[in-house]
């Protein structure tokens, strides 16, 4: 029997470099390559037609929601399982509406990865304890998330940068663009979230999974 091809999507290589050798130890599973952004994984999800995508949701540019939808919209059949730290009813339900078949948190045990990897390959669905708590009572209390505003991969990393605590200056110089030019970004993404605050764009974006409190600010 073949092993399950498996690509990895997380920004960050010490977690993809982890992931790789847990995996690996399994017989029946391989990793064909990986991926550090959403961007990479759209175009090696295109090329290599994995069997299974994990896929981190935090990352620069282009969030791992945003990825998947536009895996699944390239190819219905694909499976993404989603590796996060981030537990938000919002991110979990928003996540899974982009298509993925899993929500796994990445503090996860070993055992459980693998279970999860092999439900998701055989067509089922899996979700950890605490994102399947979240589901059911979203569920139960009617609450549906709204389709997010189209907001273009430079104001996805404005807001993503700012979510992370930097400030204007900060950010201008990470970008290597003016001041007024993320002047002008930050008050496009506030007008299409119709947000006002830079709490309310923090909780936002942590919603969408586009950045990760429990990392330190500024460690994008």
């Amino acid at each position: 029997m073949e092993p399950i091809k498996v690509l990895l999507v997380d920004d960050h290589k010490i977690m993809r470099d982890g992931l790789q050798s847990l995996l690996e130890q399994a017989d029946d599973i391989t990793v064909m390559a990986q991926a550090a952004s959403g961007q990479e994984a759209i175009k090696l999800a295109r090329d290599l037609r994995p069997e299974l995508i994990t896929m981190d949701l935090t990352m620069p540019k282009m969030s791992g929601i945003e990825a998947t939808r536009r895996i699944i919209a390239e190819q219905p059949e694909a499976r993404v399982l989603a590796l996060s730290m981030v537990m938000e009813q919002g991110c979990v339900m928003e996540c899974l509406k982009a298509g993925a078949k899993g929500y796994l948190v990445k503090d996860c045990a070993a055992d459980e990865l693998l279970q999860a990897v092999r439900t998701v390959y055989n067509g089922g669905s899996y979700l950890c304890s605490q994102a399947t708590t979240l589901v059911v009572h979203g569920m139960q209390n009617g609450q549906e998330p709204e389709p997010p505003p189209c907001l273009t991969e430079r104001e996805q990393e404005v807001l993503q940068l700012l979510a992370n605590g930097l400030n204007t200056k900060e950010i201008a110089s990470r970008l290597e663009v003016s001041t007024k030019t993320v002047e002008s970004q930050r008050a496009a993404v506030m007008k299409k979230l119709g947000l006002y605050s830079i709490a309310e764009l923090t909780k936002y974006a942590l919603q969408q999974g586009l950045t990760d409190l429990t990392l330190p600010n500024k460690s994008l």
